[in-house]
């Protein structure tokens, strides 16, 4: 396999983990209003993604900066024609991550509630900008002859890329309901379960759709195989959490989340982003790519870091994964 293919596929594999990851945490910013009674148990969901939201972040990092070696043509296009979005994502994430370090800084309660709100709207707007911008890279946007995007805002809010958002929104959010009844005890981990059976209905309708769209406009045999493991996982992780199987609920419920991106990804190549202009103009993994030389220094670096990455970041995970409850939530002094 061509290096230029190699590292089309590792970042495939950076989004599938920033998705997998960072989706039960934006789905548990949006449940400290849906799921949480009160400002205990809205500590008790912050507590569960506490020690493990920033490091879910790398991932889009070296998702980046991986895209921008490996692919500057990519980058170039991506970040210019999607400034928007992006920024607004950016910001987003910005305001969340001190929303988590601030808000228990002080005691007042319209401090907290402030803080409180930030981190529901900096989750709830990731979530569904991040599904209307792989709509659109997907769908394919208007790039000329010179490979830049020629469009504006208004073209990015078509039908197929705003359903994405709602899919992305919907998924997360189901994610982070498992991931709750995952990581809680008592009283919040039966209503958690309850709603992550609900979301997970609602979620099969609008997930489904968007998935056929795919197929039907871009996909192939493989994309179709993706196709069919994402609804049988997000059925499994359903059928799972009724069954009180949360550990197994999660794993599908990821299981749904990676085979959703694989499926864009395996619907994209060897594009990377399609023009609606003209099909000759469209980014592909080779006339997009950097230089042989700059990816062999990459595949080298990559193969040495990324395990390290890996190993720290799932020794993270097993030292902080004991379930929590209210009754482990100290008194406000």
């Amino acid at each position: 396999m061509e290096l230029h293919n190699v590292w089309f596929v590792l970042i495939a594999v950076l989004w599938i983990g920033y998705f997998f990851l960072e989706g039960f945490d934006f789905g548990i910013g949006v449940l400290t209003k849906l799921l949480a009674r009160d400002r205990t148990e809205r500590r008790v969901l912050i507590n569960t993604i506490g020690p493990v939201w920033d490091g879910n972040e790398v991932w889009l990092l070296t998702a980046g900066g991986a895209t921008f070696a490996a692919f500057p043509e990519w980058y170039a296009t991506l970040f210019s024609g999607f400034y928007l979005p992006l920024l607004l994502i950016l910001v987003c994430l910005i305001v969340r991550g001190v929303a988590f370090e601030y808000r228990h800084k002080r005691q007042e309660e319209s401090w907290q509630t402030n803080w409180e709100h930030a981190i529901f709207w900096t989750s709830l707007l990731p979530a569904i900008l991040w599904g209307v911008a792989f709509g659109n890279i997907v769908r394919g946007v208007k790039i000329d002859a010179d490979k830049e995007y020629v469009g504006g805002l208004v073209d990015l809010l078509n039908p197929y890329a705003l359903l994405g958002g709602v899919v992305t929104l919907a998924l997360f959010t189901f994610h982070g309901a498992v991931f709750a009844a995952l990581k809680t005890l008592g009283d919040i981990r039966t209503r958690a379960r309850a709603m992550a059976v609900k979301l997970g209905l609602l979620t099969m309708v609008p997930a489904v759709g968007f998935l056929m769209w795919t197929q039907a406009s871009r996909g192939d045999g493989k994309s179709l195989v993706a196709l069919a493991v994402a609804v049988l996982a997000l059925a499994g992780a359903v059928g799972a959490v009724k069954a009180g199987r949360e550990g197994w609920s999660f794993g599908l419920s990821g299981v749904t989340i990676a085979t959703t991106v694989a499926m864009f990804f395996l619907a994209l190549f060897p594009d990377v982003m399609p023009s609606t202009l003209d099909s000759a103009w469209s980014l592909t993994v080779t006339n997009a790519s950097s230089s042989p030389y700059t990816l062999k220094i990459m595949t080298w670096l990559a193969a040495v870091a990324t395990p390290l990455v890996l190993l720290y970041q799932g020794w993270t995970y097993w030292v902080f994964r004991k379930r929590i409850g209210t009754q482990h939530i100290a008194d406000a002094h």
